[in-house]
């Protein structure tokens, strides 16, 4: 098995070689004067397993160019199977026709991937499930529930915590949540009038004195999420939380959680969490090196990788 990575989150690469006590496999990565992605594989992978660590993160663009350059340099050096393992899916929103002759980037994004001679994708809670189908080879989509599930029964009392989902659409990972920690749920009903913006509704379900925990798999602007959590205090909520799979946190974002009424987030480091990530105050960030780590040991030796889930 070889473990190559990319340079959109080299920390959690090095992380899941470390767990895998493999080292990372010697690539260059870099740029011509004009910005072109250059790759070198300075090893030799003919004949290897071979699994591309790359998130397609801010800039989302550059990191997709590297994650085909560098698959395409594997399967030109006689690589026997390659995994694009890919924490953060970028385009993933894109997964439907929002509007007429609009695009439907998900699935161009998982053309490319295949074209560029991937064998298969293993990637971490997809925005939609569905995205799965738009690859024409084998796709895993792991879920980081153990991990949050293991957070909140170290950090929190479960006898007065609610489980609650942002909106309608995250109802069911909401539901899973609570379903491991034995909590109730509760859903946030918003209408979004444009995009980056939202406006909470109302709160269904009965939240008075609990300890309210929201989960997302994406948070971007944090206006959701900020909305959420005055909604719920609005409605008795003791305090909110929040844990979120993917921490993509652009423009403003950090400021407005960091003042918002939400007592800590959680965030994993399927995206590299930037210095204002680190120093801000209320955010907190728990590694899933060690649950990749364990899925990419799986499938090299063909075992089953989603008991991990059971």
């Amino acid at each position: 098995m070889k473990v190559v990575a990319g340079n959109s989150n080299r920390a959690l690469a090095e992380a899941i070689a470390a767990y895998l006590a493999t080292p990372l496999t010697r690539c260059n990565v870099r740029r011509f004067a004009d910005m072109e992605v250059f790759v070198e594989i300075l090893e030799n992978v003919r004949g290897e397993d071979v699994f591309v660590v790359q998130s397609t993160s801010f800039p989302a663009n550059d990191h997709l160019m590297e994650l085909l350059i560098i698959i395409d340099a594997l399967r030109r050096s006689s690589a026997r199977r390659i995994t694009a393992v890919m924490p953060y899916f970028g385009y993933a929103r894109q997964d439907r026709r929002s509007s007429g002759r609009t695009p439907i980037s998900a699935k161009l994004v998982a053309n490319m991937i295949t074209q560029a001679g991937a064998d298969r994708v293993m990637t971490l809670d997809l925005h939609a499930g569905q995205i799965q189908g738009f690859f024409d080879i084998p796709t895993d989509n792991l879920f980081a529930a153990p991990v949050i599930v293991r957070d909140i029964k170290e950090r929190l009392a479960l006898e007065n915590v609610m489980v609650v989902s942002p909106d309608v659409g995250g109802v069911v990972r909401a539901r899973a949540i609570a379903k491991r920690i034995g909590a109730q749920l509760a859903i946030v009903d918003k209408r979004r009038e444009r995009a980056g913006e939202s406006e909470v509704m109302n709160v269904i379900g009965d939240v008075e004195g609990h300890a309210c925990i929201l989960v997302d798999d994406i948070v971007d602007s944090g206006g959701t999420l900020v909305n959420a959590a005055d909604a719920l205090i609005a409605q008795g909520a003791k305090e909110v939380h929040a844990y979120l799979t993917h921490g993509v946190l652009s423009g403003g974002a950090v400021a407005r959680i960091t003042a918002s009424r939400i007592k800590e987030m959680v965030v994993t480091d399927s995206i590299l969490a930037t210095e204002a990530v680190r120093v801000a105050k209320n955010i907190r960030v728990v590694s899933i090196a060690t649950l990749i780590g364990e899925a990419i040991a799986r499938t090299s030796s063909e075992e089953s990788v989603s008991s991990l889930f059971d």
